[in-house]
């Protein structure tokens, strides 16, 4: 039997070699490379992933898009950071989706019972793979958005000395948080490289926010020459509201446990008074009789 399951094991390897050079699939450190070029956290791609995107790629030639699907999934990944094109992006979904799809095959000879469990896992395997990137861009947008009323407000205090738009950018890239940052950076070289308003005009497109929208909306306002400082005061004053409403939104997300526990303190505290009161009512009746 050992045996056996050992020649299945090689005969499986062979196989697997002999397709892989036949379909000229790329080698694991290829595809290592490929994911780690992707990663922001610089994290060691695993080899389970290596081999996934190994068949992503190859999958990715036979993936068609119409281009406006392409263009606005290019740019959500771009936004999000991920290094990969929308067809090897959509086949990478694909492939995951499809390696748990393969564990149904010896399920149907072994635990048939299982089948549908893997067969519904790999269905919430794809679609999780397929929205990463529209979750990683709506975090790094929320992050962004919490720092836009301290962004504000240092706009309307530099526009009484200066309008220099591209020092305003520089000298709060040096405070702002790591995902502003890094999309200052590139709003920076873009100035630079490129006409003030179409830079702006890019970094807004880039994130999709209608608050940093409104900033955009007067930055170009200031390039033009407007007098945008009763703007950005107006605009401080309802980005503090919003950030008000935001904070108060995560409040009400407090996890219902710690509910429970203030009412266990609650019933705590009053248990204590109910005990005092109830030794020095026993305590007037003994005096009593």
């Amino acid at each position: 039997m050992t045996q056996l399951i050992f020649t299945g094991i090689l005969l499986a390897a062979g196989l697997y070699f002999i397709l892989a050079g036949i379909l000229k699939l790329p080698t694991m450190n290829t595809a290592k490379a490929m994911l780690n070029a992707g990663r922001k956290n610089k994290k060691a791609a695993k080899s389970m992933e290596a081999w996934l995107m190994a068949g992503a790629v190859k999958l990715s030639k036979h993936i068609r898009m119409d281009e406006y699907k392409r263009s606005r999934m290019a740019n959500i990944l771009k936004a999000a950071g991920i290094s990969m094109t929308p067809e090897v992006y959509s086949a990478y979904a694909i492939t995951k989706a499809g390696a748990i799809l393969l564990g149904v095959l010896p399920c149907l000879v072994l635990l048939p019972l299982l089948s549908p469990v893997l067969i519904i896992l790999a269905v919430l395997t794809y679609f999780k793979e397929i929205r990463k990137a529209d979750e990683q861009l709506k975090e790094k947008r929320e992050q962004i958005e919490g720092e836009l009323p301290r962004f504000v407000s240092t706009i309307e205090q530099t526009l009484k000395a200066s309008r220099d738009v591209l020092a305003m950018m520089e000298s709060y890239k040096k405070n702002a948080g790591p995902s502003f940052a890094r999309e200052l950076d590139v709003l920076t070289a873009d100035m630079r490289s490129s006409s003030y308003e179409a830079a702006l005009t890019r970094f807004e497109a880039r994130l999709n926010s209608p608050m940093l929208s409104d900033v955009v909306r007067g930055l170009i306002g200031v390039l033009r020459g407007d007098d945008s400082a009763v703007y950005f005061q107006m605009l401080a004053h309802d980005f503090k509201a919003l950030e008000l409403q935001r904070l108060k939104s995560l409040a009400q997300k407090i996890p219902p446990k710690i509910r429970i526990f203030s009412f266990i303190m609650l019933m705590c505290f009053l248990l204590t008074y109910l005990v005092i009161i109830a030794m020095e009512i026993l305590n007037s009746l003994g005096s009593m009789f």
